[in-house]
């Protein structure tokens, strides 16, 4: 498996979402909203921490705040999205314990680590519902992947350990769900039109953006939304003032939305996404600041296009329907030409084609319903979903699709769950979820299986402020297509020695067993009128049976030397994984001052060998401070994080000399500076100083250097029109 790298560990900083609409208010009562609404949902204030912001993602049976979720939930908000400026995924991640992202600067491709498991859809990744499955290996290549542009999130909501079975089979990391913008996030009350336009600008590279988002209210039960944006940036310079060669790309996006009230407590949403991205990528480390002549490059075009389709209904006054169902298509596609390196019959000649793609069909439904037994609240949540991935891979001159066997794979399963309020102190939840999986290759057979994984939680609230809640949940990771069917020779290196891919049509499905013991803290007039603060703090272990992972076998195995190969390699259910950690999270904000803290603290290892995981990120300390001025329409904030080294003691004693020199990377220090003011209504201006220090660092399980420092100003400027009369309101209106 391929590790993610050190994704940066601080808490957001300036803490409010722009809460521009409310949900309908037919959604008010009793806690009730449906995930696009709950998604954008916040408290009224204008300062509010990022743990304030409502979600559904730990239970999706009803909305409450990220501090009060019974789990290890982190929220990135809309005002932290705007305020930072984010031009990677990687730097959407900016501030979240024990979640990493690896993206390395010459591809737009990225990976998210939970807890040190990755890959193969061990963390599930959505982009409103839709599963982003996408694979493609080879070497220093990601083995789960997704492709998105960061302006387009409106707030992205994470879930880590395998807590989240409720959302499909694979989640035994955790989930991400990333929820991009809609017509609710520029419409103000009563608004008929509004628009959104960003530019940005960053120093280093140099690198330009800019959108243009637009939403509608076609009379008073239709709502309109189109948005796109182009982002292109040159190479950028590391710490040492070296231009890193082909860190330039260019990516355009275009989504557009419609969603229809056609009756009282029904909404119907209609949508289509597409990521269009151009670059320059290859795998290998630079020597002396340039790509080694026999490294090889591909001129690479990847589009992501998703079209979804959701129904909810909700109604305050049914307690026994409150549903929620969505079914989308997906489909990665990324197209590669061979332009620098050597002729050979690993990767072809130059001028050669190949093409990665992968076409996913899923839906999702589920139901709460709520009612009471005597002095005990009960929400009983029952739902399913599934999807189907369709992998087809072609390298005719190369050995690409060799790495990456076409093939297709079904998932499916159903979860029932009850959210049970005993009394003002006790709480408990149960699931249970029923996994099952079939896939097969182009030409092979593959494999199958099913499973039961059970989840309980126990929390007590001993005083208003602070709860204490444990944690065991199961989960089931069913193999990928690559895993179960790669098969074949890789090209031969000389004429005397070979070593090929073995197919495991008996690879078992991974399960993850999360123990898990955790902290909310929420306390307002702390020390003065109108302060809070808001923490949560925890400690697991996840153990992993039947952990798939690559073995290699040299010729005088029986199943090797079968093949006249020299040496191959298989995935197998080789052993029994073990990750732990504590991960803290943490805000102080007085109104006109905020600090905060975080801190992940990991390890994980082999239980049969005893040996370190490398996908195991180092730990992090981090901190932030800022400042509102101007009735809060100026923040300025200063970040700061130490990220560990990774030494070869944190790493397995087999590995070879270049593999334990390519992970070996120092600890070091960034420094952030960032300044938002919101001139009026309309108008906002942010700047941002990046590496501030200047440091020379590249991050762990990357191969390049990242940015050194990097002056970003970035303008947003909103507009809207129209107002409907007050004397004719719609109860559909938000």
């Amino acid at each position: 498996m391929r590790g993610v790298a050190v994704g940066a560990l601080v808490i957001a900083s300036s803490s409010a979402v722009f809460a521009q609409t409310q949900p309908p208010a037919q959604r008010q009562a009793q806690g009730q909203a449906p995930a696009s609404d709950t998604a954008r949902a916040a408290s009224s204030g204008t300062d509010e921490i990022a743990l304030d912001t409502m979600t559904v993602v730990a239970t999706r049976s009803q909305a409450e705040r990220a501090v009060d979720a019974l789990a290890g939930v982190s929220v990135v908000t809309q005002r932290e999205l705007h305020d930072y400026m984010p031009s990677t995924v990687q730097e959407v991640f900016f501030g979240m314990p024990g979640t990493t992202v690896l993206q390395n600067g010459n591809s737009t491709q990225a990976s998210i680590n939970i807890r040190g498991l990755q890959d193969f859809g061990r963390v599930a990744v959505t982009i409103d519902g839709a599963r982003q499955n996408f694979t493609q290996i080879g070497h220093n290549d990601g083995a789960g992947s997704f492709f998105l542009e960061p302006s387009l999130l409106t707030n992205v909501e994470v879930i880590r350990g395998p807590v989240a079975n409720i959302y499909g089979s694979g989640a035994i990391g955790g989930v991400v769900n990333f929820r991009t913008k809609d017509a609710s996030d520029l419409l103000k009350d009563s608004q008929l039109w509004a628009m959104e336009a960003n530019g940005e600008f960053g120093s280093n590279g140099p690198e330009g953006f800019g959108s243009l988002f637009g939403a509608a209210r076609v009379g008073q039960n239709v709502d309109l939304f189109l948005g796109f944006t182009k982002r292109a940036r040159s190479n950028y310079e590391d710490g040492d003032g070296n231009v890193v060669p082909n860190t330039n790309n260019e990516t355009w996006t275009g989504i557009a939305k419609a969603t229809f009230r056609p009756a009282e407590f029904h909404e119907i949403k209609l949508e289509g996404l597409n990521f269009d991205s151009t670059y320059t990528t290859y795998n290998s480390a630079l020597v002396d600041g340039q790509i080694p002549a026999s490294a090889t490059q591909y001129q690479t075009d990847v589009t992501n296009r998703t079209a979804t389709i959701s129904y909810n209904y909700s109604n305050p006054d049914n307690n026994l329907i409150d549903w929620r169902s969505s079914a989308y298509w997906n489909q990665v596609k990324q197209d590669q030409v061979k332009v620098a390196g050597t002729c050979n019959t690993t990767t072809g000649c130059l001028g050669d084609p190949r093409q990665f793609k992968i076409d996913t069909l899923g839906f999702d439904i589920n139901n709460s319903s709520r009612f009471n037994v005597g002095s005990i609240s009960n929400v009983i949540t029952l739902g399913g979903d599934y999807f189907h991935d369709d992998v087809k891979n072609e390298d005719n001159f190369g050995f690409g699709a060799g790495y990456n066997p076409s093939g297709k794979r079904s998932v499916g399963g159903a979860f029932a769950q009850w959210k049970g309020n005993w009394t003002s102190w006790l709480e408990t939840i149960a699931a249970v979820r029923w996994d099952s999986y079939d896939l097969k290759g182009e030409y092979t057979d593959g494999t199958s299986g099913d499973r039961i994984s059970p989840k309980i939680t126990v929390a007590i609230t001993p005083v208003e402020w602070l709860t204490v809640y444990g944690t065991y949940a199961e989960g089931y990771r069913a193999p990928s297509v690559t895993e179960s069917l790669v098969d074949g020779e890789h090209p031969r290196v000389s004429p005397f020695f070979s070593f090929g891919f073995l197919p495991n049509p008996d690879l078992k499905a991974e399960i993850g067993k999360n123990k898990e013991i955790g902290v909310n803290l929420k306390y307002d007039d702390l020390f003065t009128g109108g302060d809070k603060i808001r923490a949560k703090a925890n400690y697991y272990r996840n153990d992993v049976d039947d952990f798939i992972n690559t073995v290699y076998m040299t010729g005088s195995s029986p199943i090797c030397r079968a093949t006249g190969w020299m040496m191959c390699y298989q995935y197998q259910n080789v052993s029994s994984a073990k990750l732990e950690g504590f991960e803290f999270e943490g805000m102080y904000d007085a109104g006109q001052w905020f600090i905060g803290f975080n801190a992940t603290v990991s390890s994980g290892k082999n239980k049969e060998d005893n040996e370190p995981l490398t996908t195991v990120m180092p730990n992090t300390v981090a901190t932030t401070i800022g400042t509102r001025l101007f009735d809060s329409r100026l923040t300025a904030s200063v970040r700061w994080q130490w990220v560990a080294a990774k030494t070869a003691s944190d790493l397995p004693s087999d590995l070879s000399a270049s593999s334990l020199a390519a992970l070996e990377t120092d600890s070091f220090n960034l420094v952030n500076a960032y300044l938002s003011y919101q001139a009026n209504e309309w108008v906002t201006a942010s700047f941002a100083l990046e590496n501030l220090l200047n440091e020379q660092y590249t991050q762990y399980q990357q191969f390049l250097p990242s940015a050194g420092l990097t002056f970003k100003a970035g303008l947003r400027v909103t507009l809207g029109g129209d107002v409907i009369a007050a004397a004719a309101p719609s109860p559909y209106i938000k």
